[in-house]
């Protein structure tokens, strides 16, 4: 079976519980380069599942701090 990126990132923190999926995240940013294939798949997995509203407030937040 030949797994994509995205499919191993989500096969590798599905079950995790809420606290588990915290410290994955909070060890990802700002470590290495090589967790930021994971953080956007994470990023992605919320994106599609958060309303219109807190898309913009996101979007929002994040041009503001790159200004």
């Amino acid at each position: 079976m030949i797994l994509s990126l995205r499919q191993a990132i989500v096969q590798r923190v599905e079950g995790k519980s809420d606290q588990e999926l915290q410290e994955i995240i909070n060890d990802s940013i700002d470590g290495q380069e090589q967790a930021l294939p994971g953080l956007g798949v994470l990023f992605e997995v919320i994106w599609k599942n958060i309303t219109p509203e807190t898309q913009t407030e996101l979007v929002t937040t994040l041009r503001q701090h790159l200004t």
